[in-house]
């Protein structure tokens, strides 16, 4: 029996659809290449790749547009899904790009209905092909997907891009993490640097993450805190004046994944933020289920001071504080203080320097008073929640951000960094 064949057979149940439809019927359907649409192909640069339509998003386009020319003709209790797709892929489309699809129907067999498909960019083809749909009873689906679900147990969500290791703690060069109690307390330590984040870092930060994906009943907790007088002072900028273009990308965006990836670990993460939290260490706290901050934090995104946007972290930072708040950080470099990022629900609670400890470990001590394995459900509901495009908006952020630091005035935010003065910035 062909899947075809098993699929409505599994479904087989009295359907009504409405009459009129035909051969012939068509139908459009428009979408603007948004990042969750694209995959980037080639080297780590912006000379050595590209982003483009990807051709699952292209088939989804092509899909879409057919199940749109049946919405009208099914009844309420009716839905169609895709049994079959045959497309040939044969141009690209970039980022931003203003993409349609159009369907039209070739035959009709009992609950099946066959489509020409194709998809376009303005008035180019990029694909085409047939594409199958069957009319299902909605009530019959939802009760197998159910099935299903009971039989997926609770599961651990993988970090983005990183296994979970299961083995010993690994040796980590610029991070401490010590486990008791229940709670992994992991120290960014390169406190002569104000814990700026490095190539050495993000390596740590991988490793680590992955050690905690596999370790969620020894560390049902996670804290996060900074060594010496900062929490973290953002991206190590003179490192990153020394990386070549490729190698600037590449570690953009593994740093994007890590961070995104503190949303997908079965533990809830609480940052202890004491003086500074600026750029990569203010994405740090807000990729962070918790963010406790003393009286004489500073919490900021600088990067435009610097000659380029953030290259990552905006969509954890405009779900915590909203586009308007976002805006003023992103775009005026300003730092602000505690209260003040307490407001704008950058941070949870503000204490006294000498409570910060206290008041993380009381937190710490009533999650862990939860039970285990509903915190792990609830933070993964949670989380999963967010829109699926903010798994991928970041290589939108790091092709701007490439792109301008290969700029003159990126070169110039960089040595005024280095030699402690106002930088001068002259590009158009």
């Amino acid at each position: 029996m062909c899947v075809l064949k098993r699929l409505l057979f599994n479904f087989s149940v009295l359907l009504f659809m409405r009459t009129g439809l035909a051969t012939g019927a068509t139908d459009r359907l428009e979408w603007i290449v948004g990042p969750e649409h694209v995959v980037h192909l080639g080297g780590a640069s912006v000379a050595g790749g590209v982003t483009v339509f990807s051709t699952p998003s292209m088939i989804l386009l092509m899909e879409r547009t057919a199940r749109k020319v049946l919405a009208p003709y099914l009844e309420d209790h009716e839905a169609s899904v895709g049994v079959r797709v045959e497309i040939e892929h044969l141009a690209g489309a970039p980022l931003a790009a203003k993409v349609h699809g159009e369907a039209r129907v070739t035959a009709i067999e009992g609950r099946t209905v066959d489509f020409d498909v194709a998809a376009y960019d303005g008035a180019e083809l990029l694909g085409r092909g047939r594409h199958r749909r069957a009319v299902v009873a909605v009530d019959k689906l939802r009760e197998r997907v159910a099935q299903k679900i009971e039989r997926l147990g609770e599961g651990i969500m993988t970090p983005i891009g990183i296994e979970a290791n299961s083995g010993e703690l690994p040796q980590l060069e610029t991070l401490k993490c010590e486990v008791r109690g229940g709670v992994a307390r992991v120290t960014l330590n390169r406190p002569k640097k104000n814990n700026a984040v490095n190539a050495a870092m993000t390596r740590d930060w991988e490793s680590l993450v992955a050690w905690l994906a596999g370790h969620a009943e020894a560390a049902r907790v996670v804290i996060i805190q900074g060594a010496g007088e900062n929490f973290c002072a953002g991206d190590d900028v003179p490192e990153v004046g020394t990386l070549s273009p490729d190698d600037a990308r590449a570690l953009s965006l593994r740093q994007a994944e890590m961070y995104l990836a503190f949303a997908r670990l079965p533990q809830p993460v609480i940052a202890a933020i004491d003086g500074f939290a600026l750029g990569a260490g203010c994405v740090c706290a807000v990729s962070c289920d918790f963010r406790i901050a003393t009286t004489r934090a500073r919490l900021g995104m600088p990067e435009i001071l610097l000659g380029w946007p953030p290259g990552y972290g905006l969509t954890q930072l405009t779900a915590a504080v909203g586009k308007a708040a976002a805006l003023d950080l992103c775009l005026t470099g300003r730092q602000v203080q505690a209260e003040e990022a307490r407001g704008m629900g950058l941070v949870n609670r503000v204490v006294p320097p000498m409570r910060l400890a206290a008041e993380v470990e009381q937190l710490a001590s009533q999650l862990l008073a939860c039970p285990a394995r509903a915190l792990r459900e609830t933070k993964a509901r949670l989380h999963a929640d967010q829109p699926w495009q903010a798994g991928s908006a970041y290589l939108a952020d790091t092709a701007a951000y490439i792109r301008c630091l290969q700029g003159s005035d990126a070169r110039e935010g960089i040595d005024a960094f280095r030699a402690k003065r106002t930088a001068k910035f002259s590009e158009p």
